[in-house]
């Protein structure tokens, strides 16, 4: 899942096109479309085959694609970092973003998760004080109450209190801060291919830890190909997400990302049969609509 946070900063060598708004936003549209479909095929994969080794396929599928294009002979000077421990800090927590993530899809609707990730702009914004110096105004924190009031919308805490999944996807949602604020850091220092490329590396090798321990080989060729899709689609869907970023500004595409909500409705729908609840619906409304003021507040700031 790719939350509204996560503006990847564009490679040095990328083509700047900045007058190609329309193109930008088509190219955003199908790479969240895209994540739906990575989070729809690790939902399925972690009915057949253990949870860790779909997150597996996903970072060492996505890292061997990735070499193609960006690799220390195509990319001089790739792995030269100027702030190795941050390069692996942030790595990993998008590699606790995954596992957690995944694992809540076990439980979760789609619709659930992904509601419950829009949350990361209300971590960024609490993450972003003591980590970077930003001030929290009181709009800001308005905006943060209302939007938390509106996940509890989607988990709907009952007497038997919030559901163990839900606070994982809450985690993921926070991992997920804390990946975006020091992608943030680590842009003022490295280039953006060496950062690419350090996150699938850090996540291949993290996801590979536990893999004696729960390796399950896969014989069904079903199961085989949609881990194969799983690392692919999300490679794709990244590199897309590049591509829009380097032809429209981020203000402009940021509130486009929420197009993914209805993408994982559909493949919720289409795939397991599930449909959204009213409760979730408005939940994922109140969430939307605070995180995009969030935005439009952090967009004048930058401006400013």
């Amino acid at each position: 899942m790719r939350a509204p946070e996560d503006t990847p900063a564009v490679p040095a060598h990328a083509p700047t096109l900045a007058h190609a708004p329309y193109a930008g936003i088509a190219l955003m549209c199908v790479a969240v479309a895209s994540f739906a479909v990575t989070d729809t095929t690790a939902k399925w994969l972690s009915g057949h085959i253990n949870v860790f080794v779909v997150v597996w396929a996903r970072y060492v599928i996505h890292f061997a694609c990735s070499l193609v294009v960006f690799n220390p002979w195509t990319v001089p000077g790739l792995l030269k970092t100027r702030r190795p421990l941050l390069q692996i800090g942030r790595s990993a927590m998008l590699f606790l973003t995954t596992a957690l993530n995944f694992t809540a899809l076990q439980v979760l609707q789609l619709d659930q998760t992904v509601s419950i990730m829009f949350s990361v702009p209300f971590f960024v914004a609490l993450f972003a004080g003591p980590l970077l110096g930003e001030r929290v105004g009181v709009r800001r924190w308005c905006a943060i109450l209302v939007g938390f009031a509106g996940i509890l919308l989607v988990v709907r805490p009952g007497a038997g209190g919030i559901h163990p999944a839900a606070i994982l996807s809450l985690g993921a949602a926070a991992t997920y801060a804390l990946y975006a604020i020091t992608t943030r850091m680590l842009a003022k220092s490295d280039s953006s291919a060496t950062t690419l490329f350090y996150s699938s590396l850090v996540g291949s090798v993290a996801a590979s830890l536990p893999l004696p321990f729960v390796w399950e080989t896969p014989r069904d060729p079903l199961v085989i190909g949609a881990m194969l899709e799983l690392g692919m689609v999300a490679g794709v869907g990244h590199f897309l997400l590049i591509l829009a970023h380097a032809r429209a500004p981020a203000a402009t595409l940021a509130p486009y990302i929420y197009t993914q909500i209805i993408a994982m409705i559909a493949l919720g729908w289409l795939v397991f049969g599930q449909v959204p609840s009213a409760w979730t619906l408005t939940g994922a409304g109140v969430v939307i609509a605070s995180g995009a003021y969030l935005l439009v507040m952090e967009s004048r700031s930058r401006r400013a």
